[in-house]
């Protein structure tokens, strides 16, 4: 097995330079595709762990219309119903680099029923009830910019202004809270502000007005019902709603941004292909160069068949080298601060499978048409120098043939048919 493994080696350190660029290109594929696909893989699963037992109660049009806060009362009377709250997205942003993070508009005791995850010591609930301009943060907000309990954040929604056409609000911290566990922890980078400053300041004519209610049930199993009921009670009326999971309305809310995992697919797709090429012209030239020293090998009692997974081996080591140093480059990345704090993205396991999977097509694609070569090698012609080309790169030659008969054909050159 060594004798194998030192003739995979020799292979890849013949044209040292060669390699080396090959394994850079791989590695910055890999380290792109590593990133691109755990975000793919965040968005995919952003709501996956959000509970079953929560209803979001929408406008039927668009979350963006606003809903009368009368709807509430109504909305709890049905039966199955735990709690309700309201929510009301803010759209502020803070400081002069203009930070923004998700803030919501909450009745603070409804808030607390609705969604018990959220853990705090008490003393800073009742702060958080008691004080009309106070404020919540996660705890990753508070880490990320340094708040501590009392301090006062300016905030400039560039959604509500106030009654006198200011849009700078202030809000005092009145505690920072975590989640319950450590998937819940990963999302405490969002602020909660007191809906009693919030109505009062805004213009009057919005005054009243929920953007969202949030359902707890008490059973799961019943969500589909009560969704129903709840949307029954207001059909055909002015004020319509549309009540849904509150993983179908998170992801509702993911895909305003667009259709996220085929952009990053087709991205992926992209510097795949691209990779493609380079990594398979390296492998053919590499093979191509080394085809008197395969026919020495055959001399030597290798057969055909080894011969071929020699080169695959070769194909193999190389991309599998350059995507470990590609995926442990993306790894790192994943964990700097600037990037965490923008998108808290990681590679899981879902990310590390699509590498696999990668570097095993990558290997067939462009280790097959060598290998296939090496094998069909008889040693008298490769010895005198002659060649036969495989099926595979015979139609790789004439496809770039008729690409420079094409090229001439376009810039008006005079052109032959290529054979």
């Amino acid at each position: 097995m060594l004798k194998y493994v030192n003739l995979v080696l020799s292979g890849l350190l013949r044209k040292k330079l060669r390699t080396t660029l090959t394994l850079l290109s791989l590695a910055a594929a890999f380290t792109l595709l590593g990133l691109l696909q755990a975000v793919n893989s965040l968005f995919s699963g952003a709501a996956d762990f959000l509970g079953a037992n929560r209803l979001i109660s929408q406008a039927s049009t668009s979350f963006t219309q606003p809903l009368p806060m009368r709807l509430l009362p109504q909305i709890e009377a049905v039966p199955g119903v735990q709690a309700v709250s309201h929510s009301q997205f803010f759209g502020g942003v803070y400081g002069e680099g203009r930070n923004f993070f998700p803030q919501f508009a909450v009745n603070p005791l409804r808030l607390r029923q609705t969604y018990p995850e959220w853990v705090m010591p008490e003393d800073n609930w009742r702060n958080f009830t008691s004080t009309q301009d106070s404020a919540i943060v996660g705890r990753q907000l508070a880490d990320q910019f340094g708040w501590k309990v009392g301090d006062t954040v300016p905030l400039n929604s560039f959604i509500w202004s106030k009654a006198n056409g200011s849009r700078t609000w202030e809000w005092r911290i009145a505690g920072i809270f975590d989640g319950k566990d450590e998937e819940w922890q990963k999302r405490a980078a969002l602020m909660y502000l007191n809906y009693g400053q919030f109505d009062e300041g805004r213009n009057p004519g919005a005054r009243g007005l929920a953007g969202v209610f949030v359902v707890r049930v008490d059973n799961s199993s019943e969500s589909e019902r009560i969704a129903s009921a709840i949307d029954a009670k207001f059909k055909n009326s002015s004020d319509e709603t549309k009540t849904q999971s509150e993983q179908e309305f998170q992801l509702g809310f993911i895909r305003q941004l667009g259709d996220i995992g085929l952009i990053v697919n087709l991205i992926t797709g992209a510097v795949f292909f691209s990779i493609l090429f380079l990594t398979g012209v390296a492998m053919s030239q590499a093979v191509r160069e080394r085809i008197p020293e395969l026919a020495v090998l055959k001399c030597l009692g290798f057969k055909d068949g080894t011969v071929m997974w020699l080169v695959l081996a070769e194909a193999f080591a190389l991309c599998l080298i350059g995507a470990g140093i590609g995926m442990g480059l993306a790894s790192v990345l994943m964990t700097l601060p600037f990037i965490q704090n923008t998108i808290p993205v990681q590679a899981d396991a879902f990310v590390w499978v699509i590498a696999a999977l990668s570097v095993l097509v990558l290997t067939l694609l462009v280790g097959v048409p060598p290998a296939y070569t090496a094998q069909r090698l008889k040693i008298v012609d490769a010895l005198a120098g002659r060649t036969d080309d495989s099926f595979l790169e015979a139609i790789l030659r004439k496809a770039v043939r008729a690409a420079q008969w094409l090229s001439r054909l376009i810039t008006g050159k005079s052109a032959e048919i290529p054979n």
